[in-house]
Order: C-alpha cells, then structure tokens, then sequence
C-alpha cells in the first residue's frame, strides 16, 4: 500500500533511459595527473549539455560556473519558507577502465542467466549473483570493451528526469531544491569547488549509490599517501659504488606491505585497508602512491605510521637511499556528520515507506561527494541510482531501479516540502 501522491505520478521511463544512453556516451573521465580543475577538459561537454536543458525545462536560475560545475534550482511550487535541498551527481567517470567510444547496449525485457556482450565476454550471474532478481527487467550494458559509466551518470540523468518531471507538475509541493553537478569526484576533488554559503541548503542527497533502495549512512573515512623514494642515477658503465636506485627501496617497500590482510583483496565490512594503487618513477626517483581507508577516522594514524616505518626500513636497506612520506586528509567517516540531522535518513526512509518500497541502511566501502559536503557541514546522505558492477567492463545500469529512485527523490523533496518555518 502506498501513502503519497507520488506513487500515481508517471516518471517517463522512456525519456529517463534516452537521457541516459546520450550521458554516457560522452567521455567524462577524469585524469588523476592533472593539476587542473576539471582535471579533464571533456568534462565540461557534458556540464555545457546539462545547463542547456536545464534552461529549456525552463529552469531559469542556472549556472554554468568557469569552474564546469552546474548548479541550478527548481523553483519552490509552494509558498512559505521551506527548507532548501540540494541533489548531488558528478559528471566524471573512473579513470580506471577504458571510457573512449562506450557503445551501451539496451537488454529489455531481460530473461535471467548470463548476459553475452558484443566482444565476446559475459556478464555472469555466477560473477554477480543479484541478476537472479532482475529478470523481466531492462538493464543497459556496455560492448564489453569501456566501463559504462553508471557512476555517476545513472544519477546524472536520474536527477535531470526529476528536475523536468517537477517542472512539468508544479501541484507537487515542494521547495527549492538546487540541482548540483560536480567534477572530479573519482579523484577525491568533487566539492572542491562548491561554495555552501552559496548552495544556503538544510540538506543534500548524492545520488550516486549502488543497487536498489539503499540509503548510504556510513562511509570511509580516507586519507592517501605519497611515498617518495630518491636515490641517485649515473650512467651504469660508471656506476659502481656510485648509483644508488630508488626501484629496489621502493621494490622492498611494497614487497613488506601487508599481503594476507589489510589489503582491498582480503577485507570486507567494515575492515579497512592499506592500498598501493600506482608505482612510477625511475633509478633517481620512484613514487608509490597508496589508500588508507577505515570506518574508524582514528585508525588512518595507525596506517599511516605503519607505512611510514616500512618506508624507513626499505631505504635503509639501500644505503644512500631517502625516503618521503606525504599523508593528504581526503575525507572523513559520512555517519560522523550526520548525526547533526538525523531527519536526513529518517525521511529518506519514510519516502520509501510511503511509495512502497523496501530500503536498507547501508555501509560504503568507498567514499561520495556527500562525504565531503557532510564534513563541510551540509548533512548529505547517499542514495542508490541502479548502478551495479561500478568501474569495470561488466559494469550494468538496472532502469527499473532508476526509476524507482527518481519516484523516491521526488517523494523526498515533498517531505522536505512539509516543512514550513
């Protein structure tokens, strides 16, 4: 039974999955070497894209900022003064799949077992055990060959449908509620550029979660490290007693880290872990880079002088070898900041309730925008947008649950919309 007049409310599937399908064929992904923002330039042809339909649902208060963020707001439909919501995608994709010439392929009507790609690979349900409840469903896949970029363009064009269906039903009450489309989120950098005291909202919603009904109330608390290992290079004709080769200093250090635990291939639930992710350099200097990552914010001191001591031992193992250790504060544990403002969840929950539908609390394994915002001060709870094998060639969007998730977020902002100072 449902209670809201949302329910009855048609989301124009079709259109959510046309937005979609233009979405992700646009290659966002952003470039962790870059010293730029956006870090990649390609990004903005998706901002530019999103802006302009914004101003044609009708929308008149859109920004296209120099910095490629869109941040726009739906009018309020109702008078009084009502609490702002913002709601949060990014438009970049991982850089760590292939994202050039995405193909998607559209599996209507899908009827269960594996699901062949065009280059010859498979999307298993021995490898992903939820397709077992996907059947009859229309899921979007890509040719095998490029991540699909689910995430984030699932939430993407999940709150683009929302902010034209409110627009077209301006007798659902509601607030403002401020669209916002970041960059650079995959490299840690997505709020680096949003200015609160601009956004002036009570609460945010990053829709950019996993699966079906799930509300994100935890995530890591993260850190990375950059160790620098410098030796001395010579020509090796005249080498001896002479070069000093920073590889075997940093060969010997990612060698003594931990290999049968804390690691991302042996920890679930809520273990952490340390992650060397990239190893570059040469005989004068080599960088390794890693992830510290605990649901405990007190725990990433204890990883960071763990690998601050291996680091020490491994350039003194190559005598003439010097040894750096640089620890950047990315974000912290999302649970921490929103307890300040638990109607955040509670009405979230409330929203599925009333359309429904079944909804779960949640731990990340990982981290969103809404980490960061909620650390700043904006309570901002993660929702789930349909994506599912993230960051991979096998990578699927689910549409069904798309459109589950924009009938909630529109549920949502009517709760909020009660709200009346």
């Amino acid at each position: 039974m449902t209670d809201s007049p949302v329910a009855d409310l048609p989301i124009q599937t079709d259109r959510l999955l046309e937005r979609f399908l233009r979405y992700v064929r646009i290659d966002t992904a952003a470039d962790p070497h870059s010293d730029t923002y956006p870090s990649s330039s390609k990004q903005l042809e998706l901002g530019k894209i999103l802006a302009a339909e914004l101003r044609a649902m009708g929308i008149e208060d859109v920004d296209f900022t120099d910095d490629g963020l869109v941040i726009a707001t739906v009018p309020a439909s109702a008078p009084g003064e009502r609490p702002v919501v913002a709601v949060v995608a990014h438009v970049d994709t991982s850089p760590e799949a292939p994202s050039e010439n995405i193909t998607p392929q559209v599996v209507r009507d899908y009827p269960g077992g594996d699901i062949s790609l065009p280059n010859g690979s498979s999307i298993t349900v021995a490898g992903y055990p939820k397709l077992e409840k996907m059947v009859g469903q229309t899921l979007v896949t890509t040719d095998g060959n490029t991540l699909l970029g689910g995430d984030d363009k699932a939430g993407v064009a999940i709150i683009m449908e929302v902010a034209h269906t409110l627009m077209e039903h301006p007798e659902i009450p509601h607030g403002p509620v401020r669209v916002v489309m970041t960059c650079d989120e995959e490299i840690g950098h997505g709020t680096d550029k949003i200015d609160l005291s601009q956004l002036q909202a009570t609460v945010g919603y990053t829709i950019d979660g996993g699966g079906h009904g799930e509300i994100d109330v935890e995530t890591f608390s993260a850190d990375a490290v950059t160790v620098t290992f410098t030796g001395h290079n010579i020509h090796p004709a005249i080498a001896k007693d002479r070069m000093v080769n920073s590889i075997r200093a940093a060969s010997r250090f990612v060698d003594s880290l931990p290999l049968t635990e804390q690691t991302p291939e042996t920890t679930d639930g809520r273990d952490g872990f340390i992650h060397v992710h990239d190893v570059s350099g040469g005989v004068g200097e080599t960088r390794v880079e890693l992830l510290l990552r605990s649901f405990d914010s007190d725990r990433l001191e204890d990883y960071a002088t763990q690998v601050r001591e291996l680091a020490d031992a491994a350039a003194a193992a190559i005598p003439g070898t010097r040894v750096r250790c640089d620890v950047r504060r990315q974000y912290r544990n999302l649970g921490e900041g929103l307890a300040a403002l638990p109607e955040a969840v509670s009405l979230a929950e409330k929203a599925f309730g009333n359309l429904g539908l079944e909804c779960s609390r949640e731990i990340v394994r990982g981290g969103t925008d809404g980490s960061q915002l909620t650390e700043k001060g904006l309570p901002t709870p993660n929702l789930s947008s349909g994506q599912h094998n993230i960051h991979s060639v096998l990578e699927f969007a689910n549409l069904d649950e798309m459109r589950d998730s924009a009938r909630h977020l529109i549920e949502l902002l009517r709760l909020w919309g009660e709200k009346v100072s």
